[in-house]
């Protein structure tokens, strides 16, 4: 039996310690990293936000809501990768 594709959603908080720039180059890799494991389906970038509370002693971060379809292995993965970037204050990947 072959493994069907789903539709996942990644919400991404992108650290900006380092700068606006340096997020939006984080969101661009990993923008990438779905476009190889699967469909990208949207990319939805709501910018800089204020957080609802501090992490790590920053108070704004960089949202992301990225869309897509893949095999139910890829999120793991991903969310692993995520979890071990710098520059990654939070993410949530869920199955729409």
């Amino acid at each position: 039996m072959a493994k069907t594709n789903a539709t996942y959603e990644a919400m991404v908080v992108y650290s900006l310690k380092n700068g606006e720039d340096a997020a939006k180059e984080l969101a661009e890799k990993f923008k990438g990293m779905i476009e190889a494991a699967g469909e990208l389906v949207n990319v939805d970038e709501w910018g800089k936000r204020k957080l609802a509370y501090d992490i790590d002693y920053q108070s704004d971060g960089y949202y992301v809501l990225y869309t897509f379809n893949s095999e139910p292995a890829f999120p793991a993965e991903f969310d692993r990768v995520l979890r071990i970037t710098d520059g990654v204050l939070r993410s949530l990947i869920i199955v729409k």
